[in-house]
């Protein structure tokens, strides 16, 4: 039976001004899967939902055989010849830009991680005398450079390159971020090291075009008392007032601040032991305390922000073969929980006037079991639960209006009391209003429904009647994973599974459409929404024959 009423309205005369879309920002490690058939198929599909979506890769400037494979990649863009004189080539730099550009996206550029030739070979495996590919691939990329002049030249000339092939109105809209997470072994530097790497990067990007985006640190979640937080106080210190090593000058151009915020973690567990959810206070927690370490530097306050892995956890590569905890990510949970914390951290972000943005560390994985519970948009090419919600973020307005719920949380409460949480966004735009609400309760065992009654008043319609269509994802609903499931949970599902799994992968209605009465320019609504859940109601006017 359903729980107690949530009560929401809607004021459609409350402008609060444009949505910040900030999910439009998404990202993984292989920068090789771009290109990839499946690759291509879903840039493509996020191309026409975003505006536009942002594709941030990992191993860009890495060595190897140009062959993705999970939690690696490479391009091979930088090599010394038997002279030891740079050899540039960007064969694969340009396929994998070319193809996000064609598919509508655009690229958030991580310049990293180290080319083979370019790594100080005295930094890994010296003991042994261990330089080869072997060798670089568990540490060597992660090294700083054997020579910062030459780094320096590397990334302008890739600047360049991107500036010469794809033009300056394209390119000044671009990102360019350097590495990626430098607190943990992804950077086998000191922290003094790769402020050094950063003046570079910054000098060079500066140098190919004075209005180029560059930015960083993208270091782990700044919690209090984390490596991350102490790496970015150190990192926008030095920024500001800071000896340049490059240029011998103070400070190093900074246009935007990176930083990554996970809800948990989780690790190998045959066992098969339940652990605790992710949560979505912990996520948030790290993005206010990032930007609390950024307030403390006037000269970055109101600076962007991107969080450029934002996400319930980490080890985006595991799935639920390796944890089981992981199977969440097949189902409508990873859903309601990104639809939770990502309007968490737009309202605070709103409320104190941060301009932020929050990066999904989700693509895809070649060559997985279907519903193999990796951190993916899709499996076999099947649409998950998590792709819908981002099929409803692009039919929102333009303009948010007002929208109080009265099972809201404070941002940074988990929703993990009795009761969900139950909360949204509303929009004006093209005529119509879009209200996107979501239940989320942190346990994932929790079941039962919650009774909505939705008020929508000052529509700016001039009509007595609406239209109302109701989209949902849920267990039942938008759910490929449910189907699945029903279909016997095939490894490879048959032609005739998959045709029937393929057919639940996109965003379905609750009900049929239907007209509405308007009392007023008031619009009233009755619906429940189970603990996991997100609806889309898009409301627009109806009129009868006859009626003006």
């Amino acid at each position: 039976m359903p729980e107690a009423i949530v009560r929401v309205r809607v004021d459609a005369a409350e402008d609060l001004g444009e949505l910040p879309r900030i999910w439009n920002y998404i990202g993984y490690d292989e920068c090789n899967y771009t290109y990839v058939p499946e690759g291509r198929a879903l840039l493509a599909l996020l191309g026409r939902l975003g505006r536009p979506v942002y594709v941030r890769t990992h191993h860009l400037f890495c060595s190897g055989n140009c062959h993705g494979t999970p939690k690696w990649g490479s391009t091979n863009v930088y090599r010394e010849d038997e002279r030891g004189q740079p050899v540039y080539d960007w064969t694969f730099i340009d396929l994998i830009f070319d193809t996000i550009l064609s598919s509508g996206c655009r690229p958030f550029v991580e310049l990293g991680f180290m080319p083979r030739d370019l790594a100080d070979p005295t930094r890994y495996d010296a003991a042994s005398g261990d330089w080869t590919a072997s060798a670089y691939r568990r540490a060597g990329w992660a090294c700083p450079p054997k020579d910062y002049g030459r780094w320096h030249e590397l990334v302008l000339r890739t600047v360049r390159h991107c500036l010469e092939r794809y033009g300056e109105p394209e390119v000044l809209q671009w990102y360019w971020e350097l590495w990626n997470e430098p607190d943990i072994p992804y950077w086998r530097g000191t922290r003094e090291e790769f402020e050094k790497l950063y003046d570079y990067t910054a000098a060079a990007v500066k140098s190919a075009h004075p209005h180029a985006r560059v930015g960083g640190p993208a270091v782990t979640n700044p919690a209090p008392g984390k490596p991350g937080s102490e790496f970015l106080s150190s990192f926008l210190s030095h920024t500001s007032v800071g000896t340049n090593h490059c240029t011998g000058g103070r400070g190093t151009p900074l246009d935007f601040v990176t930083f990554h915020a996970k809800g948990g973690g989780y690790s190998a567990n045959a066992s098969r032991r339940k652990e605790s959810p992710p949560s979505v206070r912990t996520l948030v927690e790290s993005v206010v305390s990032g930007h609390q370490i950024i307030d403390r530097f006037p000269d970055y306050r109101g600076l962007e922000c991107v969080i450029s892995e934002c996400d319930p956890d980490g080890w985006a590569a595991g799935g639920a073969w390796d944890n089981v905890n992981l199977d969440f990510r097949n189902t409508e949970y990873y859903a309601s929980y990104v639809a939770c914390s990502f309007d968490r951290v737009l309202k605070h972000g709103l409320a104190k006037g941060w301009k932020v943005k929050a990066l999904s560390w989700a693509f895809l994985f070649v060559g997985e079991r279907c519903f193999e519970g990796t951190r993916t948009f899709t499996t076999q090419g099947i649409g998950k639960a998590i792709l819908n919600l981002f099929r409803i973020y692009a039919r929102l307005g333009g303009r948010m209006v007002k929208l109080e719920s009265s099972a809201s949380q404070e941002p940074r409460c988990d929703p993990d009391g009795e009761a969900p949480v139950v909360d949204g966004v509303a929009c004006l735009g093209s005529g119509r209003l879009t209200v996107l609400l979501y239940s989320h309760h942190v346990d994932w065992d929790r079941n039962g429904s919650t009774a909505v009654s939705l008020e929508a008043v000052n529509l700016p319609f001039g009509t007595r009647r609406c239209r109302v269509r109701h989209f949902r994802v849920d267990a039942a609903h938008s759910n490929a994973h449910a189907e699945w499931v029903r279909q016997g949970q095939p490894l490879y599902p048959s032609t005739a599974q998959r045709r029937a799994i393929k057919r639940r992968e996109g965003l379905e209605t609750l009900e049929p459409p239907r007209a509405v009465a308007l009392l007023g320019g008031t619009l009233k609504l009755r619906f429940t929404m189970p603990v996991r859940a997100v609806s889309l109601l898009v409301i627009t006017p109806a009129v009868r024959r006859g009626e003006s």
